[in-house]
């Protein structure tokens, strides 16, 4: 199989070798016949405008032609989900294994690299411990190499992109001419597999180039690898810092902070996991698929051409749609993104400023290598329609650093304790109007609903207030 098992492209109008080209359908489908699928069904040898599976085959010749329908077999038979996640990782292996454009190939990690990132994950955590009240969330640190960090994470990438995936494979289906429908049963199960190797094959080049760019598991804000594991890319930390004038043991010890960080967050507020990926689940339902850009994409289907799948793929399949709901879920998702990476910007900062004399220029250069992205968050923008950045990664930031100043550690980290006490998007507008607004406590009334519902002897709250004639005799002690 090759590196990249089919592509689209626009077919030529006639096939390369002129009428040999038109003497190879022997049951008239072809040019003749216009390639109507009841004659024809794969119009096999005709240009074929109207028939994708014409164009498909219309500029093979005899000895490619085999091998077309060898990919073609290979990309049918799939049956699994709305992505062919076996594809993907084979397509992101192979990207890995080409190395990054500026010549650097992937390597395995040596047992020095490996005690290096142990113990500047372990010095991390210490100076984490005077900066956050959470702890720790690491129980492991591995150092991985760009093949092990596409293993360890496309679970993660599964969760994001299959709800996305689910709603390409329906259209699919539905780019068939209406009076098809009922008849093309299996046609569109073949469609829809044809969607799943699409998915596949790009989402497996995007994670292979995004393999060669990342320095962590957490890179782009949300927890891709096993929970615990806190995980660095030694290769990737060297080429990062490379023209930065900064010694390679502060610069991964920076990344180390920052990977701690996230850890301890993720690890210790048990619903933002979920409150993440379910804001991406959330943004995906709202997205409509431009069945037009579709049935281009089917229609121009050309396995000489493999190279074009991406070209095609990345004018851009899905739009938002324009609904107060699809804009609350997108202020929602991003809102989220920037409150966890402000507070990893904000923590890390504090334990790093007085120790480490680059801390303020690596600050500056990974916010600008946040916010600007890279080829690969591009190519997850145009596929799952969002860029997965924090718009407003500065103005979290400062609003974390006022509630430090303001309310200690315990105070700022206590907001975590439930999703209603974080801050809103327009918090972000008013940083101190929220950091002196009086917050509610959200694990006292917690409680007091679970005293409740267990039957604890203590005031119940129902829709009348308290019940008649309870004390509060922890009150009255007080008084």
């Amino acid at each position: 199989m090759s590196d990249t098992p089919f592509g689209f492209g626009l077919p030529p109008e006639e096939p390369e070798n002129g009428d040999e080209g038109k003497k190879k359908d022997p049951a008239g489908g072809g040019q003749g016949s216009g390639g109507q699928f009841p004659t024809n069904p794969f119009g096999i040898g005709g240009g074929g405008g109207d028939n994708p599976f014409a164009a498909m085959f219309g500029s093979l010749n005899p000895n490619d032609l085999g091998a077309a329908f060898q990919q073609l077999g290979q990309m049918l038979s799939y049956e699994g989900g709305p992505v062919n996640w076996d594809m993907a990782k084979q397509i992101a292996r192979q990207t890995v294994s080409q190395g990054t454009p500026d010549g650097t190939k992937d390597q395995s990690v040596g047992p020095a690299e490996r005690t290096a990132v142990e113990e500047a994950v372990r010095l991390a955590d210490l100076w984490l411990d005077g900066a956050t009240s959470l702890p720790s969330g690491a129980n492991t640190a591995v150092a991985w190499s760009r093949a092990e960090w596409v293993e360890a994470t496309l679970p993660a990438w599964q969760q994001l992109v299959d709800p996305v995936a689910e709603r390409v494979g329906l259209a699919m289906g539905d780019v068939l001419p209406e009076e098809m429908q009922a008849m093309a049963g299996p046609l569109i199960g073949m469609m829809r597999s044809m969607g799943g190797a699409m998915f596949g094959q790009q989402i497996g080049q995007a994670v292979g180039v995004l393999a060669g760019e990342v320095v962590g598991s957490t890179d782009i804000g949300l927890p891709l690898g096993p929970a615990g594991k806190a995980a660095l890319l030694p290769l990737n930390i060297e080429v990062f810092g490379k023209d930065l004038g900064v010694p390679k043991e502060e610069v991964r010890l920076y990344l180390a902070l920052r990977e701690a960080a996230h850890q301890r967050l993720f690890a210790h507020v048990p619903w933002l996991r979920s409150h993440l990926f379910g804001a991406v689940e959330g943004y995906a339902r709202g997205i409509k698929v431009d069945t037009s850009k579709l049935e281009d994409v089917v229609g121009q289907f050309d396995p000489t051409h493999p190279e074009q799948l991406q070209d095609a793929l990345q004018q851009g399949m899905f739009q938002p749609e324009d609904t107060a709901e699809q804009k609350a879920a997108l202020a929602r998702l991003e809102t989220a993104l920037a409150l966890v990476e402000g507070w990893v910007d904000a923590v890390v900062h504090e334990a790093a400023s007085t120790r480490l004399t680059s801390a303020d220029a690596l600050r500056e250069t990974l916010r600008r290598r946040r916010a600007s992205g890279g080829p690969a968050e591009q190519t997850f923008a145009t596929l799952i329609g969002l860029q997965l950045r924090p718009r407003r990664l500065r103005d979290a930031s400062r609003l974390w650093a006022s509630l430090t100043d303001a309310r200690g550690v315990d105070g700022r980290d206590g907001l975590w304790e439930h999703p209603d006490m974080l801050p809103t998007a327009t918090d972000l507008d008013d940083p101190d109007g929220f950091v002196h607004r009086e917050q509610l406590d959200f694990s006292e009334l917690d409680k007091m609903l679970g005293e409740a519902a267990g039957g604890s002897g203590k005031p119940k709250l129902d829709k009348d207030g308290p019940q008649k004639g309870a004390k509060d005799d922890e009150g009255d002690k007080d008084r």
